[in-house]
């Protein structure tokens, strides 16, 4: 819950701006650094750590409605069973769709993640959230974004997971 009313004052801050129009049509890439916290159930215990990344995309203006495709790679080290289990990244392939407020971008975002998992594997598995962008220049964005997701049996081990992920993004428009 304290995740969810800190995006939501985060949301409102941002939509709080100017509506001075905004063209989100465009290529654009960047990168964030956030915090991701995983829990494996009764494998082992919840444990959460610092998040950085990149990522690249598309967005298409519709007039008040925007939509977009996103490709995302982070970095982390939380450690599940220290010296043994470890996620090391995840990469996700994201589809979005927002309300254009201007300067603001509040949106909509889901997709499939992949799961570096040292000590099980690989696996894949599926994500969604809310995001909120907001136009600093014509060619600056910075947006802040929470997730959740959820992987099935990693690496054919019979661990599942939940994770989610917050984090502050900043992007260049091309």
């Amino acid at each position: 819950m304290k995740k969810q009313v800190i995006l939501g004052a985060a949301v409102l801050a941002l939509s709080a701006g100017s509506v001075l129009a905004q063209e989100w049509t465009g290529f654009y890439a960047g990168a964030g650094i956030g915090r991701a916290e995983v829990d494996p159930g009764a494998a082992a215990n919840k444990e959460d750590a610092t998040a950085y990344g990149i990522h690249a995309g598309y967005r298409h203006d519709l007039g008040r409605w925007v939509l977009g495709g996103e490709l995302e790679h982070d970095w982390t080290d939380i450690e599940l069973a220290p010296g043994a289990i470890t996620v090391d990244r995840v990469m996700r392939v994201k589809a979005s769709a927002g309300y254009d407020l201007g300067q603001t971008l509040l949106y909509a975002t889901a997709g499939a993640a992949q799961v570096d998992v040292d000590g099980l594997g690989d696996d894949w598995g599926s994500f969604y959230g809310i995001g909120a962008a907001y136009a600093v220049s014509p060619r600056g964005v910075v947006s802040l974004e929470l997730l959740e997701h959820e992987f099935d049996d990693i690496g054919d081990s019979g661990v599942d997971a939940e994770a989610w992920s917050g984090g502050l993004r900043a992007s260049w428009r091309f």
